[in-house]
């Protein structure tokens, strides 16, 4: 018998004026999303496509979090940045034609191969980044801290 879980992430949004749009979900803070000036937008907000490509990095740093705790990696320190490209795609439209993920991650100098190794993973099960139907490339960075003389 199989346990299959179902989650919901409902959220709402509504037009302000113009360019700009209200973000709302339940107990979260409410954010106003515009069009970015590359478009023609007032610029000065969170865009539609800045949110996507936060929400692939916030994701990706998540999950490698997660996978590192499983696998015993300590991770001493992570950021990862984010690009996302918008171009002319094959089929003629405009849209993401791919999305960057650079993690930069800090661990213990006997545990940058396997943080190597848990970053590949994490980008293997990343939720929001499998849901995309755009190439999303991570060309994780990892550098081992350097040990406290004493």
């Amino acid at each position: 018998m199989t346990i299959s879980k179902d989650f919901r992430f409902p959220v709402s949004a509504s037009w302000q004026d113009d360019q700009v749009t209200r973000v709302t979900a339940s107990v979260l803070e409410t954010i106003d999303v515009a069009v970015p000036p590359e478009f023609n937008g007032p610029g000065g907000h969170w865009s539609p496509e800045h949110l996507l490509v936060a929400s692939a990095a916030s994701c990706f740093a998540v999950t490698l979090v997660a996978v590192a705790k499983r696998r015993g990696i300590p991770i001493i320190s992570l950021t990862v940045s984010g690009t996302g490209h918008v171009g002319h795609r094959d089929d003629g439209r405009t849209g993401f034609v791919a999305i960057e993920l650079t993690p930069r991650i800090k661990t213990e100098p006997e545990f940058v191969a396997a943080a190597e190794r848990g970053a590949l993973a994490a980008d293997a099960v990343c939720l929001v980044t499998a849901a995309l139907d755009v190439p999303v490339h991570v060309a994780p960075v990892v550098t081992a801290v350097e040990p406290v003389a004493v």
